[in-house]
């Protein structure tokens, strides 16, 4: 197939172009307007018990939690001053209709605590209207200009508050990020190619992906919510892996074209054909794994994850079709015009085609003596640098990932210092409790260790709503633990559900603990697959999966040493929570299998093609990381910048997904590739090319191999001693 279109695009190369430029015009017309059609929600699990909850308690009482409190506070005027009053009563009348449930300012409630000790600072608590969070985000973005006060200073703390400032600061970084990397990205280009036209092939195959993931996902839009936060993994799969891709197309075209004689009347077209059964194969099954790697997202059930895959799928696929369709029309219609504009220094430079004797290709070999000692020395270095996870402690967004200057961080520091130390709470819905039994269950409550009390806060028939309340922050493991306790406690009839914002967290943990391991089972099971497809053999997809999951958990470990224990937190500018958010590593395994497997196959693509002309294991291995060192060296710089522009956010879950990323991907991208995977192919030998007879058969008459040509065969058999053909 691959061989086909590659003879397609040789003689229709214009066509091809033209029309796929025509279709990115109108992807980026039609995708910019995504924005408005994105919801904000998404981070709870419909069927866990905080939201049937949070759903029973609207349906009896309409919402009754504290979503949002406004703190008002002046250096001269006291709570009980009129004009103080009056301010806040003004705000107070002035909230538009429909946007909230309930409202209960300081000087109307019984509930203590609302004014600060000296007096000069006051709460106005506020339940929003809505009955999902994406229609809570709605009524707190129509409520929030109303809050202010005039002649009094207005703070807002509450988890919406927060949901709205790590909206507005991740747009804002997302477009910093971008600002940033490209022209880095331009320029590290120009220095690897040594030539304009070719250094601006990435950066154009990186713009279509953006623009064709965005309208993708728009579309997508249509039948279900999607997250803002897609954006984010549009950027980053998108142009990284668009980078990634058109260098390794580039260069392979680069590599063919130097093998032929320079007076050759049809080289483009050769050497066009060449790179697209080659190069092309490449990116086709990494696009494909990769695609496969988010596509396990899908199986949660919260919103936000689920949005992640669909944006990483999309941006995956979209990269990939660019640099198999629009990227080579456009080689091959440069030809040897791809190295127009080359830098002076890099005029007489010839492209290197056939060394096996440089130094990726000894380092390969000076590995594959002592293959043993490589193995032990680096993966004890890695389960060392992955030990921190092991002691990994989980919540969800507070506002310490906020930088501190945020508004709600402020605000949320404010409201500890002026109202006395952090409290959270907890919403107990009974049901079929007489006032009696209810009554028992409170003074059951109340005994619980840490609860400092339990406040009715509606009753209506047998539906009766109570808030239990304890000191600290509502992510800690403490705070978590209580609210565990307290689903234990069961009224002597009828039912009680526990929820609010820390049973929210305890379910969001478990729920991902509970589809962890089929999303292990999904990832794992099409890599084998398309790996089998790629390289027809069994042991290199599961040695493919052991090595990614070496750099992976490092990664892991690394920013559970940064984020959680809170090491380097002053020269990153966070403020550690103490936990990892319990998505922040889901999403991570997802990308970071898919980007390790990119490498992986391009380099496993390069021993394949060697080992099927020659069936010389050691030399398929050193000349494959030979022909890839380079490469995949700079495709990891070129990713590296994008990744690590995220790595500046000022939103914590952004800023450890960035570092976390950076981390795998360069322990991936050298300690894997160039020490790893010579070592243990050297001590496979032949087993790497294993596959049972009937699988092999398969393969022969199916797989996908690299080339049209026919190969040499292969001597030797590990399993059965004999000769066999493989290719």
């Amino acid at each position: 197939m691959i061989d086909r279109w590659g003879t397609f695009l040789a003689r229709r190369a214009l066509a091809v172009l033209l029309a796929g430029l025509a279709v990115a015009v109108a992807a980026g017309a039609y995708g910019l307007g995504v924005f408005d059609s994105l919801s904000q929600g998404g981070f709870d699990d419909p069927d866990s018990e905080s939201s049937r909850e949070l759903v029973a308690e609207q349906d009896a009482f309409g919402n009754q939690s504290v979503d949002v409190v406004a703190i008002y506070s002046s250096a001269d005027l006291t709570a009980d001053d009129p004009e103080f009053r009056a301010a806040v009563e003004g705000v107070v009348s002035g909230i538009p209709d429909g946007v909230v449930s309930s409202v209960v300012p300081y000087y109307d409630a019984e509930r203590p605590g609302l004014v600060s000790a000296d007096g000069h600072a006051a709460q106005v608590q506020i339940s929003l209207a809505g009955r999902t969070q994406g229609d809570f985000l709605e009524s707190y973005d129509e409520l929030s200009p109303a809050l202010d006060a005039e002649g009094l200073e207005t703070d807002l703390a509450g988890s919406y508050a927060v949901f709205t400032d790590v909206n507005e600061i991740t747009s804002e970084d997302l477009k910093r990020a971008e600002l940033i990397s490209m022209p880095v990205v331009l320029l590290l280009a120009l220095l690897i190619f040594g030539s304009l036209v070719a250094a601006s092939m990435p950066v154009l195959v990186g713009a279509l992906a953006m623009v064709g993931a965005l309208a993708v996902v728009r579309l997508l839009t249509h039948v279900t919510d999607v997250s803002v936060f897609s954006v984010n993994v549009i950027s980053l799969l998108g142009i990284g892996l668009a980078i990634d891709y058109a260098l390794f197309v580039i260069s392979r075209f680069r590599e063919e074209l130097a093998a032929l004689p320079a007076d050759h009347p049809d080289a483009a077209a050769i050497a066009i054909r060449r790179t697209m059964t080659t190069a092309g194969r490449t990116v086709l099954f990494s696009g494909l794994t990769v695609a496969a790697a988010m596509s396990s997202l899908l199986i949660f059930p919260q919103a936000f994850l689920k949005s992640m895959g669909y944006g990483g799928i999309a941006a995956v696929l979209v990269a990939m079709l660019a640099a198999l369709t629009v990227l080579p029309a456009a080689l091959r219609l440069l030809g040897r015009r791809v190295d127009a504009g080359r830098l002076p220094w890099r005029r007489h430079r010839a492209v290197a085609t056939d060394d096996v004797h440089g130094r990726w290709a000894r380092l390969a070999r000076g590995v594959m003596r002592r293959p043993v000692a490589v193995i032990a020395v680096t993966v004890v270095v890695l389960l060392a640098v992955a030990s921190p996870f092991l002691g990994a402690r989980w919540g969800s967004v507070d506002h310490r990932v906020l930088p501190e200057d945020a508004p709600a961080h402020a605000a949320s520091d404010k409201l500890a210092e002026e109202f006395g130390p952090e409290q959270s709470t907890a919403s107990l819905l009974l049901r079929g409790a007489d006032e009696q039994e209810v009554a028992a269950y409170v003074r059951e409550v109340e005994q619980t260790d840490g609860v400092l009390g339990v406040q009715p806060v509606a009753r209506d028939g047998d539906a009766t709503l109570l808030r239990a309340a304890w000191e600290g922050n509502g992510q800690t493991e403490a705070s978590q633990d209580l609210v565990t306790q307290l689903r234990e406690i069961e009224p002597a009839s009828g039912t009680v559900l526990v929820g609010g914002q820390t049973a929210a967290t305890v379910d969001l943990v478990d729920s991902v603990g509970s589809h962890l391991p089929w999303m292990g089972l999904i990832v794992v099971g099409v890599m084998l697959v398309l790996l089998f497809l790629a390289f027809g053999s069994l042991v290199l997809p599961v040695k493919a999966v052991l090595m990614n999951l070496f750099s992976i958990t490092a990664s892991f470990g690394v920013v559970t040493w940064i984020f959680s224990d809170g090491h380097l937190s002053g020269l990153l500018g966070f403020t550690p929570q103490g936990f990892l958010d319990a998505t922040n590593p889901i999403l991570m395994l997802a990308i970071l299998f898919g980007l390790s497997m990119d490498y992986e196959v391009f380099l496993l693509s390069r021993v394949r093609e060697q080992w099927d002309r020659t069936g010389d294991n050691d030399l398929a291995v050193a000349t494959g990381v030979q022909k890839t060192g380079r490469i995949i060296t700079s495709a990891a710089l070129l990713l590296a910048v994008v990744i690590g522009a995220f790595g500046t956010s000022g939103i914590v879950f952004m800023k450890m997904l960035g570092i976390g990323m950076l981390v795998a991907l360069l322990i991936d991208a050298t300690i894997v590739r160039a020490l790893l995977v010579p070592a243990t192919m050297k001590l496979l030998g032949d087993w790497n090319w294993y596959a049972p007879g009937p699988l092999r058969r398969w393969w022969d008459r199916h797989g996908f191999r690299e080339g049209a040509e026919p190969v040499a065969p292969v001597p030797h058999d590990p399993v059965a001693g004999t000769s066999t053909s493989v290719g």
